[in-house]
């Protein structure tokens, strides 16, 4: 057995020690739970959301497109509190004035090498380009040029950046191309139909000449069938004369200005020969008129020639009791190449 006179020191060692203990198990305490308020917690807050900020490329944000009032008055906790609520919210780079990187930055230049704000940009850089990145698909560069020149003053030596310019220019010079290819292809569209309106106006043109002849061929036909089927053939010889009564004194009309008919020059070729009877109205002035073909042989070769030379010929007016008459001839055109 142990004696009692060595029990009773351990007792008051015992005593001795346990309140020492307990101090310094207090302080440990205190400085483990300020360290979590003002160290920890934050700087998990920052870092909590990567997964949410992985799909940033994918997902639109639900942002608050209003940036917080006098940003440049907010405290470092504030500007910290702002940044995380724009990390949840998936306001990685954008937009302007209330996202998180600027927030960060902000912080940075109250407070340099802080070190939530450093962890959080560092942390979230990638996203960051991978937002950016996105903007540049949806080509929408002068926004994406901005998220590259926050990304460069948050890490200005990051590789990613020159991916990220090299991929914008090439999407710019992209844009650049298909721009002109519809440029090209809208003037070369307005050509087309340039070109065919041309086209179609010069063919309508033609058509409607080409109808025009026809018309006056059809016009002439009739008028040389009208003209060979007025009358009835009768023979030329007989010359009518006026119905009038046994005591009228008439006399004849007179040729006084014979025109000779011109030699149609495709008869003169072929050696053709023939004839023409016209019938022609003298009138009171002895001036010839109504000159119509009654016959000809061949048919319709010598016609014209025939008519133009009548028309051209003057007479003597036929005369009833010493006054000037109108009367009606007719006369036989020879055409004889031995003339």
């Amino acid at each position: 057995m142990v004696p009692r006179h060595r029990l009773a020191p351990r007792h008051a060692l015992r005593g001795a020690i346990q309140p020492v203990t307990l101090a310094v198990i207090g302080i440990v305490a205190a400085l483990a739970v300020a360290a979590w308020f003002l160290i920890v917690q934050p700087y998990l807050a920052a870092t909590a959301t990567p997964n949410a900020a992985s799909s940033v490329a994918s997902r639109p944000a639900s942002a608050r497109e209003t940036p917080p009032a006098n940003v440049d008055s907010l405290s470092l906790d504030q500007l910290l509190s702002e940044a995380r609520a724009a990390m949840n919210e998936q306001r990685l780079v954008a937009p302007k004035g209330n996202n998180a990187f600027e927030f960060y930055m902000k912080v940075l230049e109250k407070q340099p090498g802080n070190p939530v704000a450093a962890d959080a940009l560092r942390e979230t850089f990638s996203y960051g380009a991978a937002a950016a990145e996105q903007t540049i698909n949806q080509r929408d560069f002068n926004e994406a040029q901005r998220e590259i020149d926050l990304l460069a003053k948050a890490d200005p030596e990051n590789y990613t950046l020159t991916i990220l310019r090299s991929k914008l220019d090439a999407q710019r010079k992209t844009l650049d191309r298909e721009q002109q290819q519809a440029v090209d292809a809208q003037k070369a569209q307005q050509m087309a139909q340039q070109t065919a309106a041309a086209a179609a106006k010069q063919q309508a043109a033609e058509q409607a000449a080409e109808a025009q002849r026809q018309q006056a061929s059809r016009e002439q036909a009739a008028r040389v069938a009208q003209q060979s089927t007025q009358a009835p053939k009768t023979p030329v010889a007989a010359t009518p004369r006026p119905a009038a009564p046994d005591n009228d004194q008439i006399t004849d009309a007179v040729l006084v200005n014979q025109v000779k008919p011109r030699y149609p020059t495709a008869a003169l070729r072929a050696n053709q020969e023939g004839w023409v009877d016209v019938e022609l109205t003298v009138g009171t002035d002895g001036a010839v008129s109504n000159v119509n073909v009654v016959d000809s042989q061949p048919r319709h070769v010598f016609d014209r020639a025939a008519i133009d030379a009548v028309s051209k010929w003057e007479f003597k007016p036929a005369m009833r009791n010493g006054e000037p008459m109108t009367v009606n001839l007719r006369r036989r055109l020879q055409f004889n190449l031995g003339r």
